[in-house]
Order: C-alpha cells, then sequence, then structure tokens
C-alpha cells in the first residue's frame, strides 16, 4: 500500500522557483516516478536489453500500470490497451471502427473541442455530424438525438473540456447508445482529476487518455480502455509479431486483448514511472486531489476577478480544477511568454476563436503559489 503523502508532497515535489500551472497539458512528476524510470533502465540494460530477464521487466511494468488503472476504471486488466498518447488512442478507434457506405459520425463543434477528438474523425471522409456547443461548452440532449440515426457508425466525445474544465453529462449519452452505436470518450482530462469517480458509469465503449496530465506520469505512455465485447469489432491500426500471428504461411490472427492493439514496442521505463506516479496519487487520494485542485482554482479566481481588465472564463457547476481567463487589449501568447519570464508557467488556448490562458495547478501546488500568480497577472496588467 502506497504511503499516505496527504497535503505535504514536497519531497515528491521540491522547489524549483517556478510556479507551474500547466498539468492539464503535461504535469510535473513526482521525484519517485523520476527515479522509478531511472532504476527501471539501469537494470533493464543491465540485464540485457534483449534477455528472459528483461523481457519479465516489460511484463511486470505493464502488468503494474493495467493493475493501477483497471482498478481507477473499474474495468479489467486486459481492457487496458498501452499507446503513447490520447491522440494514438482515438486514431487506434477512428481508424479500426468499420464505416459502411452512408455512416455518419457524431463529435461536438471544435468551439471547445481540442483537436486530437475531431481530426481523426474529420480525417475518415465520412459524414460528420457536429453537435452544438452551448454555453460554455454544455450540449443539449434533444440536440445529440436529433443527430443519432441507424446510420451512426461511431460517438466520440470529450468527458471534461480542456479550456474551461466543465465536465459533459456523458453518462446520459452511454445509457441512450448502449447496445447501438460505439461510443469513444477522451477522458485525458478527467482520469485522475475528477476524484473517484467509476467511469464504467459512462458506459463507452473505448476511453483514450494518457498518463501524464493528471497521473503525474512522464510524457510517451499513454492508455486505451477498450470493452472485451468491443474489441471484436475494432481492427487494429498497427500489426506486428506483438499483436498478431502468421498462420497458413499467407492468413493473419490478431491476438487477443490488450496485446492486440500494441504492435511494436512501448515506453517501457515510462510504464516503470507511471506505476510510480499512480502510488504517489493514490497516496494523497483520488477524492482529496480534486478538491485541492478546485480550491487552488477559487482562490486564483478570488483574487483576478476585482481586477480591471481581467476577464475570467469560470466552469460550469461540475468541473475540474481549470480555469482559464483573457487580459484585455493583450495577447494570450504575450501573456504566457511574460508570465513565464515572471516564474509562472501557464498556457495558451482558445474557445473558439477567442485566445484565452489557462491556469491549471494541480495537487502539488499552494494557495500562496496562486496568490503569486495571480499577482503576476497583476503585473502583466499594469505593463500596457
Amino acid at each position: 500500500m502506497p504511503a499516505r503523502y496527504k497535503t505535504d508532497v514536497t519531497e515528491e515535489f521540491p522547489e524549483t522557483g517556478r510556479i507551474y500551472l500547466n498539468n492539464a497539458s503535461v504535469s510535473r512528476m513526482p521525484a519517485s516516478a523520476v527515479r522509478a524510470m531511472f532504476d527501471f533502465v539501469e537494470r533493464y540494460n543491465e540485464a540485457g536489453p534483449d534477455s528472459r530477464a528483461a523481457a519479465e521487466m516489460v511484463s511486470d511494468a505493464a502488468r503494474s500500470v493495467r493493475r493501477r488503472i483497471s482498478g481507477m476504471l473499474r474495468c479489467q486488466p486486459d481492457e487496458i490497451a498501452l499507446t503513447q498518447s490520447t491522440t494514438e488512442g482515438i486514431n487506434i478507434v477512428a481508424g479500426g471502427i468499420s464505416m459502411p457506405a452512408g455512416s455518419n459520425v457524431i463529435i461536438r463543434d471544435a468551439t471547445y473541442e481540442h483537436h486530437s477528438n475531431t481530426i481523426p474523425w474529420l480525417d475518415l471522409g465520412a459524414e460528420v455530424r457536429m453537435l452544438k456547443s452551448g454555453e460554455g461548452g454544455l450540449f443539449g440532449m434533444d440536440d445529440f438525438e436529433s443527430l443519432l440515426d441507424g446510420d451512426t457508425a461511431a460517438v466520440a466525445l470529450t468527458h471534461a473540456l480542456y479550456n474551461t474544465g466543465t465536465i459533459l453529462p456523458l453518462e446520459r449519452v452511454g445509457r441512450l447508445l448502449k447496445g447501438g452505436a460505439p461510443f469513444l470518450v477522451d477522458a485525458a482530462q478527467t482520469v485522475g482529476s475528477v476524484g473517484d469517480y467509476d467511469f464504467s458509469r459512462l458506459g463507452c465503449d473505448f476511453m483514450a487518455f494518457n498518463g501524464s496530465k493528471w497521473l503525474c506520469g512522464p510524457m510517451g505512455v499513454g492508455l486505451l480502455y477498450c470493452s472485451r465485447e468491443a474489441a471484436a469489432g475494432l481492427r487494429p491500426a498497427v500489426a506486428g509479431g506483438e499483436s498478431a500471428m502468421i498462420y497458413d504461411r499467407t492468413k493473419v490472427a490478431y491476438k487477443a486483448m490488450p496485446d492486440k492493439f500494441e504492435g511494436g514496442y512501448r515506453n517501457y521505463a515510462g510504464l516503470a514511472g507511471l506505476a510510480a506516479a499512480l502510488d504517489c496519487v493514490a497516496g494523497v487520494g483520488l477524492d482529496a486531489i480534486r478538491g485541492k485542485n478546485q480550491r487552488l482554482c477559487r482562490v486564483f479566481c478570488e483574487e483576478v476577478r476585482p481586477v480591471p481588465g481581467i476577464t475570467l472564463h469560470e466552469p460550469a457547476a461540475d468541473h475540474i480544477g481549470l480555469v482559464s481567463f483573457c487580459v484585455d487589449g493583450r495577447k494570450s501568447a504575450d501573456a504566457v511568454e511574460w508570465l513565464e519570464g515572471a516564474g509562472v508557467i501557464v498556457a495558451q488556448r482558445e474557445i473558439g476563436d477567442t485566445d484565452i490562458i489557462r491556469v491549471s495547478p494541480h495537487f502539488y501546488n499552494t494557495e500562496e503559489q496562486m496568490a503569486a500568480a495571480a499577482d503576476a497577472v497583476r503585473a502583466f496588467g499594469r505593463t500596457l
């Protein structure tokens, strides 16, 4: 059982002299995860990379991650395929679903949607029906049902918005689609940030996310949930000796899950790092993390809301710990560059055609850091 770090994680996330508030993109890694990666590479190299001992290390790392992630999602370990990113997971599904002539796909319009869950579907050449976003990125179920018909081959929706943090009511979509069109959820912004949530309630067939955002793992490690039932109808994007076998000399048979979607090598050292990061996250507690992140956002909002020239894009009532804002008359890219020079790392993003600055703290940040970040925003506003 991992240690209970509670709110004191200073040993895992030592002071760097900078305030890092871009966790919705890539989070900092705990020191234990960095050490785990270093130790894995050192031991793997000493064992001989193509040896039985090294192969067992790889199997152990993959098994460890699947066990931890399946516990978070309430699924079976063999329903977790290892990818390199959320984008790759979405592309595996988009490229593998059967698309008969006349098929359509339902996604959200691009105003609040991330490109990773838009481009793969537009690239298919099938009819793409875009679900209109309302205020704050929410959508109406009546609007969704009006797009759905017997030719709908897939529905792909995001669980939480990358630009406002609003959590969408996808459980209702899952109930409606049960037994119908395959349902993919882009969960890049929710796994690790929404508390001890039962993801099986979404009722989705596929779920793509990565380990380097709210799970505090390294870049280059992604995860794809694929239900056992849905796996049978999904053709792998990459076929190789790890994911398929040859029989009768010229015929190919795909292996069972999760091997079916893991053609080629994985980031094995990254898996070791992710396993250690998941221990750290579990030690703090998923509910504690969500509560802390929301509290940090409230502190920031309270500090900057009265500042003249600041427009806050606050999320809906149900949201992850993320807030966006604009500085009137200033380009968001300029603000991000200036703030980084002042030691505050945030991100430039967009809501449709509107440039925004996104602030996304994580459990290792402090209320004092949020207040200091707000002071830096005030200082930037005075540079006009």
